[in-house]
């Protein structure tokens, strides 16, 4: 007997902040797999701590980028032999995953296709084009979709995969329209087998790309960008520590840092204590105004407005809006939109702990590009 929910093969899991959205909307997560063995353990604590399921084919990971080791087998079984077995008891199997983008970034290293990472994205489609599953999701930063050098390696990575019989569907998205108290644009790119697309009996014009219009991009945003950035936010307040100030009146409270401060009660939460403790320049941290994330470190957020994009590496410190230290693992969780009871384990270092945050597709975003992607698959028109 074959399953209703679809099954999920993770690549590039991280901490799991894309699979538990897809987990909650109704997947199966059957396979993890993650490069770095600390974000493997956070995964698996996460997921003890909030009782869900072990994976059907277990947990992966590798040490370095050499492709062949990074999809290790399982007890001498084939990432190939565990997609067909995963085939005789569902319907649908797809692949998820988010290659590391430092070298796309344009905060980042920017070496392109030719870096260490920027290489793994290559080796994320080729799987794809070899185990053929029935829907992929690739999820990027916008330097790989604007930048024109890597442009290019986007468009020769879409030239691959629909030689290998894929019709694509992109968006560049922006987290805040999920309801992220974050500004944070990500390109996503989906693709669906003709093969698949057939069998559901879906005609298609295009041989190689799915419309904007056929595929259902828009049905759970909850904000428009345009909407959102017409709002008239709170800019820049002089810095006092433990200050109150009242919510402004004709704004987008759930939107904000405060408001999901509060939400998880991020002082009562576990990971509320783990934060680093400055060595020296206290009088600095005191002298950035509340909302001044103008610098390229030292932003201090607002509490009445949006984070800017949770990006804890290269030296960029985000500053708790009234308190005269950097935000907590708490409050870091908070603006990736994680669900209060989701924790990071104790032993994890605070470097590990901030870039797997920051590494991480935040919550509102991943559970609801699942939900539209589930509506897609599932819809009565197509079955």
């Amino acid at each position: 007997m074959t399953s209703e929910r679809p099954s999920i093969f993770s690549f590039f899991a991280g901490s799991g902040f894309l699979d538990l959205g897809f987990e909650t909307s109704g997947f199966d997560i059957v396979y993890v797999n993650e490069l770095f063995y600390p974000f493997m353990e956070a995964y698996r604590y996460s997921r003890a701590t909030l009782n869900l399921p072990l994976p059907k084919y277990g947990y992966h990971y590798g040490e370095d980028a050499d492709i062949e080791k990074f999809v290790t087998t399982l007890h001498g079984t084939s990432l190939l032999e565990l997609v067909k077995d995963c085939r005789k008891s569902t319907n649908i199997v797809g692949f998820i995953g988010g290659p590391p983008c430092p070298d796309f970034s344009t905060g980042g290293k920017n070496r392109g296709c030719l870096g260490d990472n920027g290489k793994l994205s290559a080796a994320y489609i080729e799987l794809i084009c070899e185990h053929q599953p029935d829907f992929f999701l690739f999820e990027n930063v916008k330097g790989l979709w604007k930048t024109k050098k890597h442009r290019f390696f986007f468009d020769q990575l879409k030239h691959r995969l629909n030689q290998a019989g894929y019709l694509l569907t992109e968006r560049l998205i922006n987290t805040i329209e999920y309801g992220v108290p974050q500004n944070r644009e990500r390109i996503i790119l989906l693709g669906f087998h003709r093969r698949f697309i057939k069998e559901k009996g879906i005609e298609t014009e295009n041989k190689y790309l799915i419309s904007k219009d056929f595929f259902p991009w828009e049905q759970n945003i909850l904000y428009t960008k345009d909407k959102v950035f017409s709002y008239l936010w709170s800019q820049c307040e002089p810095f006092r520590e433990d200050s109150i100030l009242p919510c402004p009146d004709n704004i987008l409270q759930e939107l904000t840092v405060e408001y999901w401060f509060k939400k998880n009660n991020v002082l009562c939460h576990p990971n509320a204590e783990h934060f680093f403790q400055p060595r020296a320049g206290i009088k600095k941290f005191a002298s950035i105004a509340e909302g001044d994330d103008s610098r390229k470190s030292y932003k201090r957020l607002h509490r009445w407005r949006y984070s800017p994009t949770a990006c804890y590496g290269n030296n960029e410190v985000h500053l708790h809006p009234y308190k005269v230290r950097r935000i907590s693992v708490a409050e870091a969780l908070a603006i990736q939109s994680l669900p209060a009871t989701f924790v990071l384990p104790d032993n994890m270092s605070l470097t590990n702990m901030f870039k797997t945050i920051g590494n991480g597709v935040p919550y509102l975003a991943s559970k609801a590009l699942a939900q539209t992607l589930l509506g897609f698959l599932s819809n009565s028109r197509y079955s």
